[in-house]
Parts: C-alpha cells; sequence; structure tokens
C-alpha cells in the first residue's frame, strides 16, 4: 500500500526539503506548484499546478485526487506562503488580504477539500505552517499582516483538531522563528544565520509528526537561537 503525501508549495526551499525528506522515506509524492511558473520537482512522484488560493481549482483537485489515488492519504502538507514587513501605519487593508490569500487561504483551502478525503479513509495528518509572532503577537509588530494571516494558521489548526476529535485525522502546526534559506540570508545579510532554523530540519519535525499516531494537536516550535 502506498502511503501518499500531497505537498503544496513543493517547489520552495522548505518544500523541497519535505519532498525530499518524505520521498527518501518511502511515500509517494504527490506536489503542487503555482501555475505558469515552470517550477519543476525532479524529486515528486507526481506534479500539479495549482492555484492553492482558489478555492474552486482546489475542490476540483481534491476530486481528481480521490480518482487516481482512491482515498488513501497518509498527510497534506500545506506550505504555501508569504512574508511581510510592515507596523500598522504601513499595514493596508489590501497588504492584509495579500497575507491573508498566501498564509491563510492556502491552507483552508486544502484542509477543507481534504478533510472529507481523510475522514473516509478514517486517518490521515494535516501539517500547517504558523509562524513565532502569532504565538507572540508583541514580536509581530513589525510584521502586521503576516502575523495577523499567520495567527488564523495555527487557529484553523485547532478548529480542524476539534472537528476530528475521537478519530485517527490529527492536525499539527510548525511554528518557526526564521527560516534558513538564500532570499532570508540576502534580505537579513548581518544575522547569525546559525540560529535560524533549517528546511531540513523542519522537514524531520514534520515525517515524525506524520509518522506518529500517538501525536495529536501538537504545536512545534522551533525558534532554533532566535
Amino acid at each position: 500500500m502506498n502511503r501518499n503525501i500531497i505537498i503544496t508549495g513543493a517547489a520552495g526551499n522548505l518544500g523541497s526539503a519535505v519532498v525530499d525528506k518524505f520521498k527518501r522515506e518511502g511515500f509517494r509524492v504527490i506536489a503542487t506548484v503555482a501555475p505558469g511558473k515552470g517550477e519543476e520537482m525532479e524529486e515528486a512522484n507526481d506534479i500539479y499546478e495549482l492555484d492553492v488560493t482558489d478555492e474552486e481549482k482546489v475542490a476540483e483537485f481534491a476530486k481528481e485526487y480521490t480518482v487516481q489515488y482512491g482515498s488513501e492519504l497518509e498527510a497534506v502538507a500545506m506550505l504555501v506562503g508569504g512574508f511581510s514587513m510592515g507596523d500598522f501605519s504601513k499595514t493596508s487593508k489590501a497588504d492584509v488580504e495579500k497575507m491573508l490569500q498566501l498564509n491563510f487561504f492556502s491552507a483552508y483551502n486544502l484542509a477543507k477539500a481534504f478533510l472529507p478525503v481523510l475522514k473516509k479513509s478514517g486517518k490521515g495528518t494535516f501539517l500547517f505552517v504558523g509562524a513565532k509572532p502569532a504565538l507572540n503577537p508583541g514580536e509581530g509588530k513589525a510584521t502586521v499582516a503576516y502575523t495577523l494571516s499567520k495567527s488564523l494558521v495555527v487557529n484553523l489548526s485547532e478548529l480542524v483538531a476539534a472537528e476530528t476529535e475521537g478519530t485517527e485525522i490529527r492536525s499539527h502546526v510548525f511554528v518557526p522563528s526564521i527560516i534558513d534559506t538564500p532570499p532570508n540570508r540576502e534580505a537579513m545579510p548581518d544575522q547569525d544565520f546559525s540560529k535560524w532554523v533549517r528546511p531540513d530540519e523542519i522537514a524531520e519535525a514534520m515525517h515524525y509528526a506524520a509518522t506518529n499516531p500517538s501525536l495529536r494537536q501538537t504545536t512545534f516550535k522551533m525558534y532554533g537561537g532566535v
């Protein structure tokens, strides 16, 4: 029996690490990438171009999944996201809406569409990505839109856990501080990169969570030295 995992944002720095980890551990990786960008993922078994912020397209993808793979689905890793700076004085409604689309609705649409799939099989794990300021709002004063959107992701994970209480469906949220990626290094060249969280460390934690049924609604605080 194949162990299937859906990984959104698979071509990103974190996505690539998660794809690599689960593939090496014997999972069949169904990856989604942004439409029209020519992103490739050689490590993935199957690749779909999908705008995860589009509720209807995600619903269609869920139907296609059941046609192609049935109801077997071990995990859904929702890695699409974005970051923006800005305190209240520099954050517009449009800024908040952009972050909500990238960070919250990209996860909400997947959770909503695939919850019935997991309920049909009676098991599976949702893997959400939060952010440290979402749990410590005082640290989000300079990233208001980003912090608000990630706070909703944390709440979403808790709502999914409540919805699936008493089943073998689980929900976890991974809360990194700064992830050590080339774009972040370029944006913050004077920082101590050794204190940041590496993508492969998050990938390891996600695999651990997805393969340990005893864990339920766990918040993985991955703050490194920051």
